[in-house]
């Protein structure tokens, strides 16, 4: 005990001497940190005009090792990508809820930040992941250097992971109803569901293979679907089905889809799609 007093004394004593021998003038003045904010670059400006003011969504497109998976190789977008992608986006996702479901919609339900990432994101069993949504504050889109704004298919792939992702958004904020999704198909739901292909899927009542690895995203799936595609390219998938119990199981899981959007949001998720479908025409036409 005597030797730990003594050192705490010996300790006080000479921070004293030391703290003595400090005069005003050697203290520095102010912060030698630059918390200054960058400049903004024309994209930056873009994003704050078109996301961040009217929708209070961050985009993210500069590395941050933080907001993806370290175990993957991924690397940050082409710059000159991510305006493309952005406007994509905006068209077909953002502009067609504002008109449908009211101005205030996706601002008041939306994820905080969306997270561009260049490269793709593959598992160790070789499958792909589009997007993520984390707890509904952030959505991460990969392979943005990709994107061909001139490609229906390419485009159409690429805002299905936004709409997927944004439907489990609006699932966190009212549920849908799981009890009747649940009975329509119980036993066909896999964890393998990468060993079955879409147009098996289709005869076993999925409107995709991914849609078979749990309710909830065969739901996010049923939705999104619908809404990549239009009226009449659905009813083609659906006509190519032969398994006319899996076609009644699939227009039983769009009545759910429907009436949640009705019965949850007053939104009429025909007019939604429809309004998708004018505004990606929209978009491969350069407008």
């Amino acid at each position: 005990m005597k030797i730990i007093k003594q050192y705490t004394m010996t300790f006080l004593a000479l921070a004293a001497i030391a703290f003595a021998g400090c005069s005003h003038d050697d203290q520095p003045e102010g912060s030698a940190l630059d918390v200054t904010n960058p400049p903004q670059s024309t994209l930056d400006e873009w994003i704050t005009t078109n996301y961040f003011n009217p929708y209070n969504i961050n985009v993210q497109y500069k590395w941050n090792q933080n907001n993806v998976n370290l175990n993957t190789y991924l690397y940050p977008p082409e710059e000159g990508k991510v305006q493309p992608a952005l406007e994509i986006i905006q068209k077909i996702w953002l502009d067609s809820y504002q008109t449908i479901a009211g101005p205030g919609f996706i601002k008041k339900i939306a994820p905080r930040e969306i997270v561009l990432v260049g490269g793709i994101s593959l598992d160790l069993n070789g499958n792909t992941t589009l997007g993520l949504a984390e707890s509904g504050q952030r959505i991460i889109l990969f392979e943005t250097d990709n994107i061909e704004k001139t490609d229906r298919e390419n485009v159409k792939e690429f805002i299905h992971t936004i709409q997927h992702e944004y439907i489990h958004i609006l699932n966190q904020h009212k549920p849908y109803d799981e009890k009747s999704m649940a009975k329509i198909t119980p036993s066909g739901y896999t964890a393998s569901w990468f060993d079955t292909s879409d147009k098996d899927a289709n005869e076993q009542g999925f409107i995709t293979a991914y849609a078979k690895m749990n309710i909830n995203e065969d739901f996010a799936e049923m939705a999104s679907v619908m809404l990549i595609n239009s009226k009449d390219e659905y009813e083609a998938i659906l006509a190519g089905i032969q398994n006319p119990d899996a076609v009644a199981a699939i227009r039983a899981k769009e009545a759910v889809v429907v009436k949640y959007f009705e019965k949850e949001f007053g939104v009429d998720f025909y007019a939604l799609r429809d309004e998708a479908q004018k505004n990606t025409t929209a978009v491969l036409n350069g407008n």
